[in-house]
Order: C-alpha cells, then sequence, then structure tokens
C-alpha cells in the first residue's frame, strides 16, 4: 500500500520592524510564531556608526611682567616755607626735565606734592611716581639720577606688574596652545592607523590653572630688597596651564581615483 504524498504549504511570514520591540514573535499564516526575522534597518539606520578619536591636550605658558613703576622721593624741611618750597621744586623740576629728555610720556609720570608744618619747621615732600614699559631704560634713568641728585632723594626698588590685557592674552594662549597639542596628538594617531582625522565634534577645557614666579624657587623665600633685577622680573611671571578635552571625527583614507 502506497503513501499518499502531503500537499505542499506555504508560508507567508510578516517581518516586524526593527523599531517595534514589543512583538516578541512574528506571525505566520496559521496561527503559529516563527523566531523573530527582523525588517532590515531604514536607510539612516543602516549608515556606520560615526568613528571617534578622544585626545587630551595640555599647555603651560608664562609672560614677564609687562610693566614697571618706580617712585622717586624727594623732601625738604627748612625753618622757613619759602625755602623749603624752593629746594624741593628746583630737584622736582630737575627730575621731570630729565625724565622729559629721556622720552618719558606725560601720562606716564605722576607728581604729588605733601606740604606741612613739623614743630617749629617746615617740611615738604614731593612724589614722582614713574612707568616704565622699557626696563633697561629705566636702570638707565634710575642710575643717572642717583648719580646725579644729593641723598636726600630716594629711589625706590622697581615694582613689576602686568597690565589687565597681558593676563587675558595669556589665559587664551594656554587654552589655544593645549588645543593645538590635542589636535596634533590626534592627527599622528590617525595617520598611524591608517586613518583620515575629521571635524572636530567636542572641545572643552576641563582645568586652566594660574600661577605667579616658580613654585619650587628657592629666591622666593629672600627679602624682595635683597633680590636682583632678573630676579624681580622672575618672581612677577606669570604662568598659565591649560588641559582640554577634544572628540575629533576618524574618516577612512580616501581613494585615489586612476586616470584612464
Amino acid at each position: 500500500m502506497s503513501l499518499q504524498q502531503a500537499p505542499q504549504s506555504r508560508v507567508f511570514v510578516e517581518l516586524v520592524p526593527w523599531a517595534d520591540r514589543g512583538q516578541e514573535n512574528n506571525v505566520v499564516s496559521g496561527g503559529e510564531s516563527l523566531p523573530g526575522l527582523r525588517r532590515p534597518l531604514a536607510s539612516a539606520q543602516t549608515q556606520t556608526a560615526t568613528r571617534e578619536v578622544h585626545v587630551s591636550g595640555t599647555a603651560d605658558v608664562s609672560a614677564s611682567p609687562d610693566r614697571a613703576q618706580v617712585a622717586v622721593l624727594v623732601s625738604s624741611t627748612k625753618a622757613a616755607a619759602a625755602e623749603a618750597k624752593k629746594s624741593v621744586c628746583r630737584r622736582l623740576d630737575y627730575i621731570t626735565q630729565s625724565l622729559r629728555q629721556q622720552g618719558l610720556q606725560a601720562e606716564n609720570v605722576t607728581v604729588t606734592k605733601d606740604f606741612r608744618r613739623v614743630e617749629n619747621a617746615y617740611h615738604m615732600e614731593a612724589e614722582v611716581c614713574i612707568t616704565f614699559t622699557e626696563f633697561g631704560k629705566m636702570q638707565n634713568i634710575c642710575n643717572f639720577l642717583i648719580e646725579k641728585l644729593d641723598s636726600s632723594v630716594v629711589i625706590s626698588q622697581p615694582q613689576f606688574y602686568h597690565t589687565p590685557g597681558s593676563v587675558e592674552n595669556l589665559r587664551r594662549k594656554a587654552c589655544l596652545v593645549a588645543v593645538e597639542n590635542a589636535w596634533r596628538k590626534a592627527q599622528e594617531v590617525c595617520n598611524l592607523v591608517g586613518q583620515t582625522l575629521g571635524k572636530p565634534l567636542l572641545i572643552k577645557e576641563e582645568e586652566t590653572k594660574e600661577w605667579e614666579g616658580q613654585i619650587d624657587d628657592l629666591q622666593s623665600s629672600r627679602l624682595s630688597s635683597s633680590l636682583t633685577v632678573q630676579q624681580k622680573i622672575k618672581s612677577a611671571t606669570i604662568h598659565a596651564a591649560s588641559k582640554v578635552f577634544i572628540t575629533f571625527e576618524v574618516k577612512g583614507k580616501e581613494k585615489k581615483r586612476k586616470n584612464l
């Protein structure tokens, strides 16, 4: 007795979209189910995820002070008021004239005068505050005044400082150099693995730091009056450090087309 051949049957499958995660199985025509067959991803989803390289960069920059201020103090005590004024004004005129001859602008020279009575005498003081942008000229002028004027004229030690604009420029420079160092690092990494560095996707400054002078400088513990001019400049030098984190896109090497 021969067996009857089973009739052929067709199976219809419904593909569940990938985004529809609520349906665990796919329904077939007989009410049965088959293991999940997924619909291919949409064109936007089938694109390869962006490849990235994450790098950090640091920078440490410094700037010497760009200004120095010196105070010249002239004083005289006389029994007569006119004599005290005459003594101070004579030397004061000599100082201001010498400054003009050295090319100092009037806006960089400030003169204040104080006149008072001390017991049975009259005392007059005049202070000349001079702002220098050229430190070599400052030393020459100070040496000249010390040589030409008597001991009643007192010249202070130079005080070095930074203008607000120079400090802000230093902060900006530290960040830019750190970004450049990070970019160079990412460029070298991509070259090493045969890829092309793309555009930056994220730039973040993670840390900034500023300090004045050398942290481990032994001279910092010495009295300011005992420091030389160069040591004073070094002590007033400002340092700025920056650390950045950058994410770059990574592209494959472009193939060169051969000309037919």
